[in-house]
């Protein structure tokens, strides 16, 4: 699997003739323009045409009116080594994901490593490994933002700043190791803030061999930043826990696919409820016992946006401008600065829907048509969602 990485540079890209630019943005979903300018990776303007600077173009997509979106943003993965998970033995499931719209993931821990150290100077050592490997390795050019070691007991506040020091940015699933105890987590939780490491925690009944229980109290109490699969992974708390830890938290709701698809749907109505949608974030939690999932995703903002009967619109939000702000990712939205990963799509072909939002309604992933990744393209028709009914093209330059 090709490695494209930073050393690829986009140069000046004009995407022209989109026919839906949905913003990423939850307070303003959908905007109003159909010209995108790209310069080395970063978006430089966004408007009308006539507005826009788009002479001496080294590259140029028609649209052909197909929407364009922020990149999808997977929030919960479980990635090991390279394009390969032990958990399925499977090969090339990140650049799968990437053909389902997926430009950027979070791991969550590397759990899946066969033999995974649980000593203290282990796990430091696979997260750095972790973070540096991805860093420098980008399977279908995704951005795979690793090094999330499971917090162990014995952990001093002096291990969480050596962490930070080396890079290491996120903390894996709080409880799947030997810390699950709420004010023992509060304190790790705690010292991780301090030096901007960001924390998830692991919601509900056990999954791997080493988790257990983590009740709403318990996620209360340790009050990490992301409540990680709020509806399960894959076994749920009760209903009534899910809305009340929606209720009494502050933190960022994570809904995944390889969850509870009922309290799936009750926690994105409770959040609509609590008018606090822009805490909601999407994940996979895959490579899982249940596989990998590379259309997740788009599965998951179909069955919120149908079933939930929250507008579409603003479920791909969730995939996108939510989890960008609240993992403070510079991807995510379609603003001036921002990087320019986008997907492209139509409704797929003989959806019973009116339009691509309206086919998403109706419970059809869409087709995907382009991938970009820092404003290169990364996939054309995708090898795995339904074939789309327009596809952009690229047309060429203007020099």
């Amino acid at each position: 699997m090709a490695d494209a990485g930073s050393a690829q540079t986009s140069g000046k890209v004009v995407i022209r003739n989109i026919g839906l630019l949905l913003s990423g943005d939850i307070d303003n979903p959908v905007l109003s323009a159909d010209t995108i300018v790209v310069n080395d990776g970063l978006i430089t303007a966004v408007g009308s045409a006539s507005d826009c600077d788009t002479d001496q173009a080294d590259v140029v997509i028609d649209a052909r009116k197909t929407c364009v979106a922020p990149g999808l943003i997977d929030s919960h993965v479980h990635p090991v080594f390279g394009d390969w998970t032990p958990r399925q033995g499977q090969l090339g499931w990140i650049d799968s994901t990437m053909n389902g719209g997926v430009t950027t993931m979070i791991s969550a821990g590397e759990v899946h490593l066969p033999g995974r150290p649980k000593d203290i100077v282990g796990l430091k050592a696979l997260a750095i490994t972790a973070q540096r490997a991805f860093d420098n390795f980008r399977p279908g050019g995704v951005k795979v933002l690793a090094g999330a070691p499971v917090i162990e007991k014995g952990m001093t506040e002096q291990d969480f700043k050596e962490l930070a020091e080396a890079g290491v940015s996120l903390l894996g699933e709080v409880g799947l190791g030997s810390v699950k105890a709420g004010e023992e987590a509060q304190k790790m939780v705690a010292w991780a803030r301090k030096y901007g490491i960001q924390s998830t925690i692991h919601t509900g009944g056990p999954s791997i061999p080493g988790s257990g229980l983590i009740d709403k109290d318990v996620v209360l109490e340790a009050d990490a930043d992301v409540i990680g699969h709020i509806n399960g992974g894959h076994t749920a708390l009760p209903e009534a826990h899910v809305c009340e830890l929606c209720e009494k938290s502050r933190r960022a709701i994570e809904i995944v696919h390889n969850g509870n698809e009922r309290v799936a749907i009750a926690a994105a109505q409770t959040a609509m409820q609590l008018k606090c949608p822009h805490r909601v974030i999407l994940g996979t939690d895959g490579p899982a016992g249940s596989g990998v999932q590379p259309l997740g995703i788009l599965r998951m903002v179909a069955l919120l946006s149908s079933i939930a009967r929250i507008p579409a619109e603003l479920v791909f939000c969730f995939a996108t401008g939510n989890t960008a702000r609240i993992r403070k990712l510079n991807c995510g939205l379609i603003e001036v600065g921002r990087a320019a990963d986008f997907v492209f799509m139509d409704k797929a072909q003989h959806s019973a829907g009116r339009d691509l939002l309206d086919s998403v309604q109706l419970g059809d992933i869409p087709g995907v048509g382009m991938v970009m990744i820092d404003g290169i393209v990364r996939c054309g028709r995708s090898r795995n969602t339904p074939p789309a009914t327009e596809i952009p093209v690229i047309v060429g330059a203007t020099h």
